[in-house]
C-alpha cells in the first residue's frame, strides 16, 4: 500500500511561475494553474500548530503499550488514537513534500519536509510495540474482540494483515530499532532527488532554428520528441552526457538503496528482496516472473513496432533517440483548457458521478500546471488525505502527451475520491498494484475519444502512434525496469557489488535486448546506457512492475466498458471503491483479471498488434 515513505513524492512556497514559449525561461502565471495549499492548512500558523499537536500526541502513545489486550474497547480506543495521529500526519507530510517540490532550489522547503520525515520516523519509531503486541494476543483473541466491539469493524483487515506477517514481525525491542533505521533509509532516494532535481549542472544547447535552451528533465522530455533529427540526437548526446559525468555518484546512491533493500529482507527474514517487496501487498512471485517471461516471449511484436516506426519515420537506421517523436507529425498545440474538457469528455462512459468527481478536481485549483525553474521533475498524483482533496503535480507542455498525463493522472485522483468516499480511513490507501489500473484506463478511454473525432487519417495516426508508444512505454519499457530491479538485487543478494560503470553494463545489456541491437533493429548507443541514472523509480523497491501489470489489466477493463458489457463500469469502479480493503491481486482477480496468468499480457500484445494492423491499413490505402 502507499506508505508515508512513498509520500515523501510531495510541495515550496513561492513565486509561481509557468513558462512562456521558450523553455527554461518563466514568466509570472495564473494562480488558477497553481495549486492551492490553504485547502490544506490556511496559513503557516495553522501548519506548525498541526505539526506541535501531533509532537506532542506522540508521547501519550507510550501509554498504550501493554494494555491493547485489556478489552476489546481498550485495543479499540488505541487504535482509534493512533490512526487519528496517522491521519494527522499524513496531511502535514502531503502539505510540506508538496511544498518543497514547487521549488526544490528553496532551503526551508526542503528543511521542512526533513522535519516532517524525522516526525514521520518518530512516529514510527514510538508503535514499534504495536505489532508485536497485538501478535502476543493471538488470532483467537483477536477475532474474539473483533466480534465483541463494532468499532474495531474498521480495523478487521489491517489486523488480519498483522496476523498474516506474524513470521517477519520481530519483538517489540528489535521493532523499534528497526523504525530507527528510517532516519537514513531514504538517504539514498534523497541523494538522488537533490541532485538530479536541483543540483545538476543541467547544460545548455542551440537547436536547429537557432533556439538555446536549458536541457533540463523537463526540457529533455520535450525536446527528445522533436521532428528534427540532429536536435533530438545533440539532446540525447548533451543530457546523457551530462548524466554520464556523474554516473558514479548516481552508482553509489543506487547502490546504497540496494544494500537498504537487502538489510531489511535479511532482519525480517524473507529469503530475498523482492519476496519481501511483494509480500507488503501478498502478491504472488508468480505475478512478477510471469511478467517478465511474457515480455521476453513478446519482443517480436515491440520490434515489429520498431520497424514501423522507422518505416513512417522513413529512417534506414532507427536510433534509440528515434523513439520518442511521433511517427506523424503535427503542428497542433493543446492548451490547458482544452486538455481539460478532452479528459473530461473522454471519461464520460465511467458514468455521471465519476463526470462530476474529476470536472470538480480540474475546475478547483488542485493540479500545479505548469514547469518553473526548480520544480520537480515528471508528473504525480498525491491522494492520501482522507478528508481532503487529491493534489496534482504537471510539468504540462501544450502538447498530446500532457494531455495524455493529465488523464493519467487524474485517474489516480478519481480513484482516490472514489476511495476515500466509500472507505474508512483505515482501509483507504490503495496499493500502486491497482493505482496503475485508474491511470491506465484513462488514457485508454483518451485514446478512444480522440480517434472518435479526428478529422482526419493523419490525425488518426498521430494518435494510434501515441498509443503504440504509450503501450511500450508502459508494457516493455517498464518490464525492462522491473528486470534492472531484479538483477541488480540478486547481484548484491550473491555478494556482488555495483558501481556506476557496473550498472550501466547491466542496463546496457538489458537495454541492447529489448531493443534488438544486435539484430539491426534499434541501434543503441554506449551513450544512452547510463539512463538508469534518470529514473528515479529504482529507489521505490520493486516499484515499476506495477506499471506494466497494471497497464495489462486496464486494457482488459477499458475493452469490457467500451464494448458496453453489462456491469462493466459498475464492476470497475467497485474495483477503485475498494481502496485497501483486500490485497489488490486480489480485488483484481475477482474484477475479472488473474495477473499471474499469462492471459491479461497476452491480450495486451494483440492490442498492441491490432493497433499496428490499423495503421498498416491507413498507410496501404496511400499507395
Amino acid at each position: 500500500m502507499r506508505t508515508l515513505s512513498l509520500l515523501t513524492c510531495l510541495l515550496s512556497v513561492s513565486s509561481f511561475l509557468a513558462p512562456d514559449a521558450t523553455a527554461g525561461e518563466p514568466k509570472k502565471a495564473d494562480p488558477a494553474y497553481v495549486w492551492d495549499l490553504s485547502l490544506l492548512y490556511r496559513d503557516e500558523a495553522v501548519y506548525k500548530a498541526s505539526k506541535e499537536h501531533l509532537a506532542e500526541g506522540l508521547t501519550r502513545i507510550a501509554t498504550l503499550q501493554g494494555h491493547l489486550g485489556d478489552s476489546p474497547q481498550a485495543l479499540a480506543d488505541a487504535l482509534d488514537y493512533v490512526y487519528g495521529l496517522r491521519k494527522e500526519l499524513i496531511r502535514l507530510n502531503t502539505y510540506a513534500h508538496l511544498a518543497h517540490d514547487e521549488n526544490t532550489k528553496l532551503t526551508p522547503g526542503l528543511e521542512r519536509s526533513q522535519e516532517l520525515d524525522l516526525l514521520a520516523t518518530r512516529f514510527s519509531q514510538a508503535l514499534s510495540f504495536l505489532r508485536p503486541e497485538i501478535l502476543a494476543l493471538g488470532e483467537t483473541r483477536i477475532k474474539g474482540f473483533l466480534a465483541q466491539e463494532p468499532r474495531l469493524a474498521v480495523y478487521r483487515f489491517p489486523l488480519e494483515e498483522i496476523l498474516r506477517t506474524a513470521p517477519h514481525t520481530l519483538g517489540a525491542e528489535a521493532e523499534g530499532v528497526l523504525s530507527a533505521v528510517g532516519l537514513i533509509a531514504d538517504t539514498p532516494s534523497s541523494l538522488y532527488g537533490i541532485l538530479a532535481n536541483a543540483d545538476m549542472p543541467w547544460p545548455r544547447i542551440k537547436l536547429s532554428d537557432g533556439q538555446e535552451i536549458l536541457l533540463d528533465q523537463s526540457a529533455y522530455t520535450k525536446y527528445r520528441a522533436s521532428q528534427v533529427r540532429e536536435d533530438r540526437e545533440a539532446v540525447f548526446h548533451a543530457f546523457f552526457g551530462k548524466i554520464k559525468e556523474f554516473e558514479r555518484s548516481f552508482g553509489v546512491a543506487l547502490f546504497s538503496q540496494v544494500k537498504t533493500d537487502c538489510f531489511e529482507s535479511q532482519v525480517r527474514k524473507y529469503p530475498n528482496t523482492l519476496a519481501a517487496a511483494l509480500s507488503d501487498n501478498n502478491i504472488p512471485e508468480g505475478v512478477y516472473r510471469t511478467l517478465i517471461a511474457e515480455a521476453n516471449a513478446n519482443l517480436p511484436t515491440l520490434h515489429r513496432y520498431f520497424k514501423l516506426r522507422a518505416k513512417m519515420l522513413g529512417l534506414e537506421e532507427l536510433r534509440y533517440s528515434d523513439i520518442y517523436p511521433a511517427i506523424v507529425k503535427t503542428d497542433r498545440c493543446f492548451p490547458y483548457p482544452e486538455a481539460q474538457a478532452l479528459v473530461i469528455e473522454a471519461t464520460k462512459p465511467l458514468g455521471a458521478t465519476y463526470t462530476r468527481d474529476i470536472s470538480q478536481a480540474l475546475q478547483a485549483r488542485y493540479t500545479h500546471v505548469y514547469p518553473q525553474l526548480g520544480k520537480r521533475s515528471g508528473a504525480y498524483m498525491s491522494g492520501n488525505v482522507h478528508d481532503g482533496n487529491p493534489f496534482v503535480l504537471m510539468n504540462y507542455n501544450d502538447d498530446y502527451e500532457s494531455v495524455s498525463t493529465l488523464a493519467h493522472e487524474w485517474g489516480h485522483g478519481v480513484h482516490s475520491v472514489l476511495a476515500n468516499r466509500t472507505q474508512p480511513f483505515p482501509t483507504a490507501d490503495y496499493s500502486i498494484f491497482t493505482a496503475e489500473i485508474a491511470s491506465t484506463l484513462n488514457e485508454a478511454l483518451l485514446l478512444d475519444h480522440m480517434l472518435k473525432v479526428a478529422k482526419s487519417d493523419d490525425e488518426k495516426l498521430y494518435y494510434l502512434g501515441s498509443a503504440l508508444e504509450g503501450l511500450r512505454g508502459t508494457f516493455f519499457r517498464q518490464t525492462m525496469f522491473a528486470e534492472f530491479e531484479l538483477a541488480i538485487h540478486e547481484e548484491v543478494e550473491k555478494g556482488g557489488a555495483l558501481s556506476g560503470d557496473k550498472l550501466t553494463r547491466i542496463y546496457g545489456d538489458l537495454l541492447k535486448r529489448y531493443h534488438g541491437h544486435d539484430q539491426g533493429i534499434v541501434k543503441i548507443d554506449d551513450t544512452v546506457t547510463v539512463e538508469w541514472a534518470y529514473i528515479p523509480h529504482f529507489y521505490y523497491n520493486y516499484y515499476v512492475y506495477q506499471y506494466a501489470t497494471s497497464i495489462a489489466a486496464s486494457q482488459a477493463f477499458a475493452l469490457k466498458i467500451q464494448k458496453g458489457e453489462p456491469k462493466a463500469v459498475e464492476t470497475y469502479l467497485g474495483l477503485l471503491k475498494a481502496g485497501g480493503s483486500d490485497h489488490p491481486y486480489d480485488l483484481v482477480k475477482r474484477a475479472g483479471v488473474d495477473l499471474a496468468t499469462p492471459a491479461p499480457y497476452r491480450a495486451l500484445v494483440a492490442r498492441m498488434n491490432v493497433i499496428m494492423d490499423q495503421i498498416e491499413a491507413i498507410l496501404a490505402k496511400r499507395k
